[in-house]
């Protein structure tokens, strides 16, 4: 039997992107609170999912500097699974509970894209970057503290995607004042048989499970935000119209089950 949980399936599994669950995942990441047009978050919603008129088009953009292991010591394997990610989160509302919902997220490696797509996030292949913390002193540590200075970008075909800046001012006492709603997103999967291609056989609104979350190590300050209009992306209709405070911190979970929220087909 083949053992594989995504392509290419083979009879020892070893070529698969992406392995079977559990995944662990450590990040630092840097998050800009934002503002965009309410119009256009709504245009990006599913069926079910609306804009949450409290938060007035409230959206995080966020990057993150991953380590990845399953249950193999992947970890060791850096040139396989450490990678670089940028997503956005717009606040929203499922059946009057809020919720963050992901439109767009960028990665450079494509395990992250497999188990991505798994879960419903809509991953696309880029180039992802972000000023990292040292230990050792110097000029260019970026050490937890106030006044250091964060930069991040995502980058594709050539073209800037996104930039931001923050600078520390203070630590944040309690993360979950900041970050409290959970994750959906619309996995959807088409076909390409003629007669079908308006057909998915795989659409459903989905929320990711977070197993053992934990956030450490957060400090906020003042944010810049920049999503340019770019040919063949279509981001920059919920650009910001105001940038609130920058964030970053440590994160941490593991990944072992998907719960489907709503089934679109059929």
């Amino acid at each position: 039997m083949p053992k594989a949980f995504s392509v290419p399936i083979t009879p020892q599994g070893k070529s698969a992107l992406a392995t079977l669950p559990p995944w662990h995942y450590s990040s630092d990441c840097l998050a800009i609170e934002y503002w965009a047009d309410q119009k256009a978050i709504a245009a990006l919603l599913p069926p079910g999912v609306t804009v949450d008129q409290k938060s007035g088009g409230r959206a995080f953009f966020w990057f993150l500097d991953w380590q990845f292991t399953g249950s193999n010591d992947e970890l060791t394997d850096p040139a396989r699974y450490q990678y670089r990610e940028a997503f956005v989160l717009v606040e929203a509302v499922f059946e009057g509970v809020p919720v963050n919902y992901c439109p767009y997220i960028f990665v450079d490696n494509d395990a992250a894209i497999a188990r991505g797509w798994a879960q419903g996030f809509p991953k696309k292949l880029t180039s992802v970057y972000q000023t990292r913390s040292f230990s050792a002193p110097s000029a260019a540590a970026a050490p937890l503290a106030k006044g250091s200075r964060f930069g991040a970008s995502v980058s594709a075909h050539g073209e800037r995607l996104a930039t931001a800046r923050i600078q520390l001012e203070e630590p944040v006492a309690d993360p979950t004042t900041v970050f409290n709603r959970p994750t959906t997103m619309r996995r959807y999967f088409p076909q390409l048989t003629a007669d079908s291609q308006n057909k998915p056989p795989v659409d459903e609104l989905t929320m990711s499970l977070t197993d053992n979350l934990k956030i450490v190590d957060v400090w906020t300050g003042s944010a810049e935000l920049k999503l340019p209009e770019v040919d063949g992306e279509d981001m920059h209709l919920i650009a910001p119209l105001r940038v609130g405070r920058g964030y970053r911190l440590g994160m941490a979970y593991s990944v072992t089950d998907l719960r489907i929220l709503k089934n679109y087909v059929g």
